[in-house]
């Protein structure tokens, strides 16, 4: 019988990519929010998941489900997939994220390449140590470009540096992942996990969407941070429809999001016990 009680948030990121915690504070976070259960998402890493973290999470009486939210592009539009229950010792899997890695750095060159043509100048020697004062470990990004455009004065906010200048179809946006939403399933499976359609609420509807619809996930993301239940309604019914595991979390941040809290959506154990490893 399923514990009622039990509540997991499956969608957070920490310190290892564009979190403000690091993964031990999180899991004091998710005790103090009375989780059960946590996943930490971190984008293209699964950085957050050291020995110290697992004998951490046991000694709180919380339950991990290995997480990951990678990023795929179809057509120009980026689109995110969580991983699950995936194997942690998949070597097909670490080989694919270092690769990750590698076209995300890429990337990084190109956006502030681009900064600088339009006087905005940041060094690459500059945005890695500001990470690293910030506590990132691992994934660089779009966040971390965006809050050294503040503190260097060249905009006002986060929310700016985006919308003009970061986000598709800005003045200096750069795509940056040639792998398909497919191929990124694929490595899922291939490491034993289950793959999920993430926060499809942001994403074009019509003939793209269908094209998503189609493709071998396992699951899709349901409950979504804040969201009312009239917009989660429609993607309860096509997981129905196409008989996947419908998932949920918070998409918690942090400071980076302060408008959203670890916990304010959440699962319950039938769902977090069907997504881990086979």
């Amino acid at each position: 019988m399923e514990n009622s009680d039990f509540r997991a948030d499956l969608h957070c990121h920490s310190t290892f990519s564009d979190g403000s915690d690091t993964p031990l504070e999180l899991l004091k976070k998710a005790r103090d929010a009375s989780l059960s259960g946590l996943s930490i998402t971190d984008h293209d890493t699964i950085g957050a998941y050291t020995p110290d973290f697992f004998a951490a999470a046991e000694g709180l009486g919380i339950q991990i489900l290995p997480g990951i939210e990678l990023s795929s592009e179809l057509g120009d539009t980026t689109v995110h997939i969580l991983g699950y229950g995936f194997d942690l010792a998949s070597t097909s899997f670490a080989s694919f994220l270092r690769e990750m890695q590698v076209r995300r750095t890429d990337r990084n060159r190109a956006l502030i390449t681009k900064l600088s043509q339009r006087n905005m100048p940041i060094s690459e020697e500059e945005l890695v140590a500001f990470a690293r004062k910030h506590e990132v470990q691992k994934t660089i990004g779009r966040p971390h470009i965006a809050e050294l455009m503040v503190q260097k004065g060249y905009i006002k906010s986060r929310q700016e540096a985006f919308e003009r200048y970061l986000r598709e179809g800005s003045l200096c946006y750069v795509s940056g992942f040639k792998f398909t939403p497919l191929e990124a399933i694929e490595e899922i499976h291939k490491a034993r996990g289950k793959a999920v359609f993430a926060h499809p609420h942001f994403l074009k509807t019509g003939s793209f969407l269908r094209q998503l619809l189609a493709l071998p996930f396992d699951g899709i993301e349901c409950y979504y941070a804040n969201l009312p239940f009239d917009l989660e309604a429609r993607w309860l019914q096509i997981a129905k429809e196409h008989h996947w595991i419908a998932t949920g979390g918070s998409d918690y941040h942090g400071v980076f999001k302060p408008h959203i809290s670890l916990g304010c959506s959440w699962v319950g154990e039938s769902t977090f016990d069907a997504l881990k490893l086979c």
